[in-house]
């Protein structure tokens, strides 16, 4: 990979791929609607070139993609608009991405899997969405999978991170930095996973570098689930935070909702705080192992 295309580059994941490529030497184009936002976190950057435009628009698509050869896609849009933007978002990418005769990183989430059956998911369980917004990750995947663009897909759980504004620890972390009284979304005795968005983005390069990776999926899991109760205490020891934490549970999400539409649109992935999806990781385990062993195997030789 010389050259690569992030599409919501000013997000959470967005902005963590940007930095992992580039610290490997790789030249980043990194697209978003808003110019003042992707001048703050990257016009400093000599192997960054910023390019503003809508996603929506395959004029703006196309000419950002000129010269690369993996696009990344990190874009997410309000739930409400879901049905509406994210299958012409898809579109749009392979279209490029085949004119480009580039490959396509696709980050995505875990509402594809469905409910929980209480044990690790694997890549190779049969995916069962029950909810609107899982049938259309779905729905998105096997478009892109059935497309004849060499595609990585790459599911992720609850994420954390720098820019990353639109996950379910932000909505607590934002008031624990103003010392405020801070909301918990979800039960606090139910274990989760959580990942820090910089260590998705280096397990996603890794994978991308590889051609033998495309054309499936893989699961990146956190280093072990953890309970809110546990966070809390985190929270407590290590950042001095005293301020009192309320549970946002299913039913005030609901009396939230009833003024609220992106709320109301949450309603239906609060399962995922009750029953959570775990993912097992085995499989990029035995994939990056495998690598560094023929990387060892390598310079052994060298030297």
């Amino acid at each position: 990979m010389k050259k690569a295309l992030v599409l919501g580059a000013s997000g959470g994941m967005g902005y963590a791929l940007v930095r992992e490529l580039v610290s490997r030497g790789i030249a980043v184009v990194a697209f978003a609607r808003r110019k003042e936002k992707l001048d703050a976190l990257y016009k400093n950057e000599s192997d960054v070139l910023i390019f503003t435009g809508d996603v929506l628009d395959k004029a703006a698509v196309t000419n950002a993609a000129k010269g690369v050869d993996t696009i990344f896609h990190a874009v997410n849009f309000p739930y409400p608009v879901w049905k509406k933007t994210h299958p012409l978002c898809v579109e749009i990418l392979i279209q490029v991405a085949e004119a480009q005769q580039a490959k396509i990183a696709f980050v995505d989430n875990i509402y594809a899997y469905g409910p929980s059956t209480n044990v690790k998911v694997s890549e190779n369980v049969q995916k069962r969405p029950q909810t609107k917004k899982g049938k259309i990750r779905f729905m998105m995947e096997e478009r892109l999978l059935k497309s004849k663009v060499p595609t990585l897909i790459v599911h992720l759980p609850d994420l954390y991170g720098p820019n990353a504004e639109s996950t379910l620890l932000h909505e607590t972390f934002k008031s624990v930095v103003q010392n405020k009284k801070a909301n918990f979304i979800g039960k606090t005795n139910i274990a989760r996973e959580y990942l820090y968005t910089f260590d998705g983005a280096k397990a996603m390069v890794e994978l991308a570098q590889r051609d033998n990776a495309y054309n499936q999926n893989w699961n990146i899991p956190a280093i072990h689930p953890i309970t809110g109760t546990e966070i809390v205490e985190i929270l407590r020891t290590e950042a001095g935070y005293n301020q009192p934490i309320r549970t946002v549970n299913k039913t005030m999400i609901r009396m939230i909702g009833l003024l609220q539409p992106l709320m109301r649109e949450m309603v239906e992935m609060m399962y995922l705080t009750e029953t959570p999806v775990i993912l097992d990781g085995g499989k990029y385990k035995k994939k990056l192992e495998k690598f560094q062993k023929l990387h060892m195997k390598k310079g052994s030789v060298k030297h």
